[in-house]
């Protein structure tokens, strides 16, 4: 690869393992991960704010386009704050419940026993709201970023895992519209609400629904040679 003599570029410190040592860390990775659940029954235990910073860190060190990293975290444990938000994103949940949302839409949502009230908006100890920056704002001048949605969902990615490697659970919440985000927490105007995610310890009752994700032949296919000639053997 040729190298634009104007970069700075630092020599790479991997981390590397024995192939036998990958595939066990890859395996317990994939079992770790698995138990990772959406919880909408949280426990009003406190989290402490060192905790939230590290996850929110971790989200931060994913890759960008142009590494313009085009995200903010918004990060509120203001019981008043929260109520407001609940209050406007009821609103517009309410609205998507009883007019917005196709009948298809609900047949599928039937599963998760999911409705227009959101109290766990201000039970939960936290609220993470990702932001994306649609462009960033250079002593009031526009700069362009790139590919900013497949960077932030990256980075919402990161979030998710970070959480739940704390021992924590999440809600991926996306009210829609959600602007009223925006006008509670007074963003730029060039940010934009990406999700809102509920922190915390799930509730001592807490249920999750009885779902099986994808299998693996499901999710995957393959374009290898080597397994081609072996089941042409």
């Amino acid at each position: 690869m040729q190298k634009n003599s104007d970069a700075a570029f630092i020599p790479l410190r991997g981390i590397r393992y024995p192939r036998a040592e990958m595939l066990r860390r890859s395996r317990e990775y994939y079992q770790f991960m698995d138990k990772r659940r959406t919880v909408r029954e949280f426990a009003d235990k406190p989290v402490s704010r060192e905790i939230i910073e590290n996850i929110v860190m971790a989200a931060s060190s994913a890759p960008s386009g142009a590494h313009k990293q085009p995200w903010t975290f918004c990060v509120v444990s203001d019981p008043e704050l929260k109520k407001a938000i609940r209050i406007a994103a009821e609103k517009e949940e309410y609205e998507n419940y009883h007019g917005r949302m196709s009948e298809e839409w609900l047949e599928d949502l039937k599963p998760f026993g999911t409705d227009w009230e959101k109290p766990f908006l201000e039970i939960a100890p936290w609220l993470i709201v990702v932001f994306k920056k649609a462009y960033d704002l250079d002593q009031g001048q526009k700069r362009k970023n790139y590919y900013v949605n497949e960077s932030v969902g990256l980075a919402s990615g990161f979030l998710l895992s970070a959480i739940h490697h704390a021992g924590l659970v999440a809600l991926t919440h996306t009210p829609s519209p959600m602007n009223f985000l925006q006008d509670l927490l007074k963003r730029p105007e060039n940010e934009r609400p990406f999700l809102l995610i509920p922190v915390g310890y799930p509730a001592e009752d807490a249920t999750v629904p009885n779902l099986q994700r994808k299998k693996l032949e499901d999710v995957v296919v393959y374009y290898d040679p080597a397994e081609e000639d072996s089941a042409n053997d």
